[in-house]
């Protein structure tokens, strides 16, 4: 703690606060005028402790298990609102979520697998804490490209970040003998380079890996690096300086070279740089160097002259280049001598010869009354030719044509006993496939002789092998080796060993399978008949199943806004499965890995995707009215949405309003499938208007235009005819009739037709008895 006291004020501050630093506070004031005080209450909050006591696992068989535990003492200074609940093999490092959200104190773990071996751990969660913890250490360190003050440091991530991302590595480094380490550098990256090193030191080197909850414990190098400077000067093992090459094929100089530091090179044509084009380039590895001419032509040939340097010295090599194609045509073609049978023709050779010698002329005559072409010599070796056996007054045409050969030969030669072709010697067991495991240590051997001693390469799948990190290759005059260090999946392939002298090409392919987990199934992963809580997952076999039979898949999901994975299948033996109980709104991630004898493979996980319904709501009903009323019961009626949002209409909501009323009251407590409804227990004498929702899977449609207000009274109508009357009295002007509940009177008038007879008209008014 630290106290500040100034004229006017006063500062308490506690650095690095923990849960115990919370409690009553009391400042106190005097002077010669009296004492004041005043209480301060902090309160520190944090994340919860560890559970009180021990987790208890009870009920344990062969696939589940019951989890005890109690909550903790101390929780943080706010309410515990679940507990995250993990698992991990006692084989492996990872640990995997069972369940990121529990609110009891037990819990019931389902789909374990029968044999195994299995830890639990529990963690308590408030509103002030994220879960997550350190990360592992990092994967394996190496040390590569040393000189006398610097080299290169790598490593692998770590096989677990800890629940959060890994922020940045912190490398140190210690010199033998010393007790102390030293931070050498911090970076995001997974090598750096390390300079200030001393010549002739042994040092070693740690890496530590950090995430936001803190730093890994570190890495260290296996063994210490010596810190030296070694050097030498640039070898070439050219075989041949004279390199031949038709017209249109391609041409590939290959030169070998070895020097330490890493020597630059340089070609050149006719003394000046070699300038790359689209036909012309030249790729340069660690080990070699390589021009490469495409559909060689006349201009490629010449020479070229390929220059090694580094700080210790040079060397280069002139690299002689012919390129052949077919000549030019012979010219000056003359008629020397014309008889009745025979004719003398001559000719100059061709200017351009196509890089050969002209080897023979094939001369062939033609009748101008005929289309075909006949040989007269195809050995002529001059440039002339005597030709008979003509007819007498026919007209001849005469064309030459001409064969090069690329050279003279070199006559017999016989191979002296200083000349030996290569050989390779092999043991039985590189004859078959080599099979290791990954870790171990992949290693070839061959026995192998040749005068001159032969220049050794290594080859993988067709490629260069570098001697770089878990690679070294070892060459004497009878033996070389390739070993690979902690040998991974990716190492499986055809190694080819080729030996090259002055007498010969020999080459030896090996093939090996490294034994490991599978690799990611084939994606992309996907997921179809999407809804506000399933979904479908399906995806391919692994490419890579690491060379061993793939025995079922691991299912997993995690919504975007944790950080836990949730195990959904843990022995998912097909390539499609279903996801249940998704949260309708949320989003989630997928993943899936494949699982052989070996472990678990690299995962393929999915893009983000929300849990919603692929249909909306409905649109409004439409033409809603009152067809009749009486004075407590109205029909309202109603037409269909014109869409149903891509899910049928499952019912109608009715809802009813008095006309002084602000508030819409339900009519009916379970949706009605028809397109009408009675509405009953209304005022008599009050006016309601109506409203309709419709219903389908996606929700309630906004509701319609109301119909118009209607009164609730009974309907009034004429009313029917009287029945037959009953004449109660009469008298000269008038008489009483009666009728059932109906009092009648009427005036008669008497008249007469032209038949004397007595007509009657009566006017009867009549109302209804009360």
């Amino acid at each position: 703690m630290e106290v500040k006291n100034s004229l006017t004020h006063t500062t308490l501050t506690v650095r690095d606060c923990t849960r115990v630093d919370g409690g009553h506070f009391l400042l106190s004031l005097s002077n010669i005028g009296g004492t004041t005080s005043i209480p301060v209450n902090v309160k520190v909050l944090d994340r919860p402790g560890p559970l009180d006591g021990p987790l208890k696992v009870k009920i344990v068989s062969a696939e589940k298990c019951n989890l005890h535990w109690n909550p903790p003492l101390n929780d943080g200074g706010a309410s515990v609102s679940h507990f995250v609940i993990e698992k991990r093999e006692t084989s492996r490092v990872t640990w995997t979520a069972v369940e990121p959200h529990v609110e009891a104190v037990s819990y019931k773990v389902t789909k374990l697998v029968p044999g195994k071996e299995y830890i639990f751990r529990i963690a308590a969660v408030n509103k002030f804490v994220k879960v997550s913890e350190a990360p592992l250490p990092p994967g394996k360190i190496t040390f590569s490209d040393a000189t006398c003050n610097s080299g290169r440091l790598s490593w692998e991530k770590p096989d677990h970040d800890g629940g959060s991302k890994i922020t940045r590595y912190i490398v140190e480094m210690q010199a033998k003998g010393d007790d102390t380490w030293t931070i050498c550098s911090e970076t995001r990256a997974l090598e750096v380079t390390i300079n200030g090193l001393a010549r002739g030191k042994e040092y070693f080197f740690r890496v530590s890996a950090v995430n936001e909850k803190g730093k890994s414990e570190p890495k260290t190098l296996l063994a210490p690096v010596t810190i030296n400077d070694t050097s030498a000067e640039p070898v070439m093992n050219l075989l041949s300086n004279t390199f031949s090459v038709k017209a249109g094929n391609d041409l590939k100089i290959d030169v070998p070279f070895k020097g330490v530091p890493q020597p630059t090179v340089a070609w050149k044509k006719e003394g000046n740089l070699l300038k790359e084009t689209s036909r012309v380039n030249v790729y340069t590895s660690d080990t070699s160097s390589q021009m490469i001419i495409k559909d060689a032509t006349r201009i490629d040939a010449g020479m070229y002259e390929v220059t090694l340097a580094n700080s210790v010295g040079s060397a280069s090599a002139e690299i002689f280049v012919n390129v052949f194609e077919r000549p030019g045509p012979p010219c000056d073609l003359s008629l020397d001598e014309v008889s009745a049978d025979f004719m003398s023709l001559s000719w100059q050779p061709p200017h351009y010869t196509g890089g050969c010698q002209i080897s023979n002329y094939v001369v062939e005559k033609r009748d101008t009354g005929s289309t075909i072409w006949q040989t007269v010599s195809a050995t002529v070796a001059r440039t002339s030719i005597k030709i008979s056996r003509l007819t007498q007054g026919n007209e001849y045409q005469f064309r030459i044509a001409l064969f090069s050969a690329p050279s003279e030969t070199t006559g017999p030669v016989t191979v002296q006993h200083d000349v030996e072709p290569p050989k390779i010697t092999v043991e039985d067991k590189f004859r078959q496939v080599v099979v290791v495991k990954a870790g171990d240590l992949l290693r070839i051997d061959a026995d192998i002789s040749g005068r001159p001693n032969p220049t050794v390469f290594w080859l993988k799948n067709g490629r260069n092998i570098g001697t770089k990190g878990r690679v070294e290759i070892t060459a004497t005059k009878t033996h070389t080796s390739l070993l690979i260090r902690e040998s991974v999946r990716k190492d499986s392939g055809q190694y080819t060993l080729t030996l090259q002298n002055t007498g010969g090409t020999i080459s030896k392919a090996i093939t090996c399978k490294v034994l490991d987990r599978p690799g990611p199934p084939a994606g992309p992963l996907e997921v179809s008949g999407l809804s506000a809580e399933k979904c479908t997952l399906s995806w391919g076999p692994p490419h890579e199943t690491g060379g061993a039979e793939i025995m079922y898949y691991i299912v997993e999901k995690c919504e975007t806004s944790r950080v836990a994975w949730i195990l959904v299948y843990g022995d998912m033996m097909a390539t499609t499965c279903k996801i249940t109980k998704l949260l309708k709104g949320n989003e989630y991630l997928f993943r899936v890995k494949a699982v052989n004898k070996y472990g678990e493979g690299e995962t393929l996980e999915s893009e983000p995707i929300k849990a919603v319904d692929p249909f909306t709501i409905p649109s409004a009903p439409t033409d809603v009215e009152v067809t009749s009323a009486t004075r407590d019961t109205m029909t309202i009626s109603w037409k269909r949405p014109d869409t149903d949002g891509g899910s049928r209409i499952s019912g109608y909501i009715i809802e009813k309003r008095e006309k002084q009323g602000v508030r819409w009251v339900r009519v009916n407590k379970k949706p009605v499938y028809d397109l009408r409804v009675k509405a009953s227990c209304l005022h008599e004498g009050c006016e309601y208007e109506f409203r309709v929702f419709a219903e389908n899977a996606g929700g309630l449609s906004e509701p319609s235009l109301p119909c118009s207000l209607t009164l609730a009274e009974d309907p009034k109508f004429l009313p029917s005819p009287p029945a037959k009357p009953t004449i109660i009295d009469s008298s000269k002007s008038s008489i009483t009739l009666s009728i059932a509940r109906l009092l009648w009177s009427a005036e008669v008038i008497i008249s007469r037709s032209s038949c004397q007879e007595p007509l009657f008209l009566i006017f009867i008014s009549c109302c209804a008895e009360k």
